[in-house]
């Protein structure tokens, strides 16, 4: 079931066949891997999008009503999920720029924060999770100390955005006060 968060901002989970939140020394309350649709000014963005059998009506719907072009954006390479079969269904571009979206590096590989400008929203792939007791942690599966300061480094300049909601892929969203919950999952 897609839920909105906020206008033109929806988000959707559900059981990726290939996580296993215990191998990342996660409980099983991270098992749902979350999917984000944006309704920017001239396209319908898809971000790390993971399709199941069930939900394909209700995401035609979406993009039927938006009539706009749709564009699947990806945080990290690994999280292609549903992305080719969202680009053959929809006829969607993948990648590139789109109005309103601002990328941001996690010096993890080629992963990205997503800022969303309106509404105030910045989306996450594995750089920050839900800690599950309604605020953010950085990454668990930094290689070392050196590479999660990096990655820490990276993501300071999203506190000078006035961000409202965090979405991350894995564990619970920031609905709320989405600045304040970075700065402390950003504290050294």
């Amino acid at each position: 079931m897609i839920e909105e968060i906020r206008p033109g901002l929806k988000r959707w989970a559900g059981p990726h066949p290939e996580f296993d939140p215990v191998e990342g020394d996660l409980d099983d309350s991270y098992l749902p891997v979350a999917s984000v649709l944006f309704s920017g000014e001239e396209a319908l963005v898809l971000i790390d999008p993971l399709v199941s059998d069930d939900l394909w009506p209700e995401l035609d719907t979406e993009v039927k009503q938006s009539g706009k072009p749709v564009v699947v954006l990806t945080t990290i390479y690994f999280h292609e999920r549903s992305r080719d079969a969202v680009a053959r269904r929809y006829g969607a571009r993948l990648g590139g720029g789109v109005a309103g979206v601002r990328a941001f590096g996690a010096e993890r590989a080629d992963e990205v924060a997503l800022w969303l400008e309106e509404p105030r929203a910045v989306v996450f792939g594995d750089a920050v999770l839900g800690d599950q007791a309604g605020g953010l942690r950085l990454t668990p599966w930094a290689s070392n100390a050196e590479g999660l300061e990096r990655t820490r480094q990276a993501l300071l300049p999203l506190l000078d955005l006035p961000v409202e909601i965090v979405l991350p892929a894995h564990g619970d969203p920031v609905l709320a006060n989405g600045r304040e919950a970075l700065a402390r999952a950003f504290e050294p």
